[in-house]
């Protein structure tokens, strides 16, 4: 079984952009508008999902945008290609739809709070792949270190085999002064039908999944990233093996 993330960051992900507000929808001479549209492209060497690579260790293309209003409500899509194996269960693109809210609840303490849809409109027809994923971040600042912890939780259904699925993590970013460069480190626990042992084959449904990276701006919203990413279970070559995934993305 395959599955994915909206790149909240992705996680989860390794796509490693970096995106920047821009005015959107402005009417002239009544200021700003209160919605800001952000996006992002990017190549990716391999899409890897919780330490699972659903590109089948193959680059992959993505790409996402999201509207913003100023009250803190958001909206937006993210899509990448992916590879099933030749199932046809997933087909060979993802796209996920999702929405919610993001502010601040206390000094320094940041929430985000949403549901997530992921949808496969190029998989065999008939085929139930789609679920729905809520989730909750809370984030703030250690000091020089920007840290996060969240959850997500897909309920019982029938794309992930009648089961669930809790995914706990954590995200840790810090920029290098009077550098271009970011590091990151992310260590996340899956307990349920997307954990890493069991898409491996094993009866194991929970497994930890982690990965230390760095991005670096090259060029105006040009960005280069390099991560190392690996997960518990067994090593199976293109899907949960440690690999090193290498990207190039772009913002607006």
């Amino acid at each position: 079984m395959l599955t994915s993330i909206r790149g909240l960051a992705a996680t989860t992900m390794i796509a490693a952009t970096v995106l920047f507000g821009s005015p959107a929808l402005a009417q002239d001479g009544a200021g700003a508008s209160p919605l800001t549209v952000t996006g992002s492209v990017a190549l990716v060497s391999d899409y890897r999902f919780r330490g699972v690579s659903l590109s089948g260790g193959d680059p992959a293309v993505q790409g996402g945008v999201t509207i913003t209003h100023d009250s803190g409500f958001y909206g937006g899509t993210w899509a990448s290609s992916i590879d099933d194996g030749g199932t046809d269960f997933y087909g060979d693109a993802e796209v996920d739809l999702f929405g919610g809210w993001s502010g601040n609840v206390a000094e320094g303490i940041g929430l985000d709070v949403g549901m997530l849809y992921y949808a496969y409109p190029t998989n065999a027809k008939g085929v139930d792949a789609e679920y729905f994923e809520p989730y909750a971040t809370l984030s703030g600042d250690l000091g020089p270190v920007q840290a996060k912890l969240g959850v997500n939780y897909a309920w019982n259904q029938d794309s992930l085999g009648g089961n669930d699925s809790l995914y706990i993590h954590t995200e840790l970013n810090s920029g290098i002064p009077t550098t271009p460069l970011t590091l990151s480190a992310h260590l996340g626990y899956t307990d349920g039908a997307l954990a890493a042992p069991l898409l491996a084959g094993t009866g194991d449904d929970t497994g930890l999944d982690w990965s230390l990276g760095a991005t670096a701006t090259v060029l105006g919203p040009l960005t280069l990233g390099v991560s190392y990413v690996g997960s518990e279970g067994p090593s199976i070559d293109g899907l949960t093996d440690d690999a090193v995934v290498f990207s190039l993305g772009a913002s607006f």
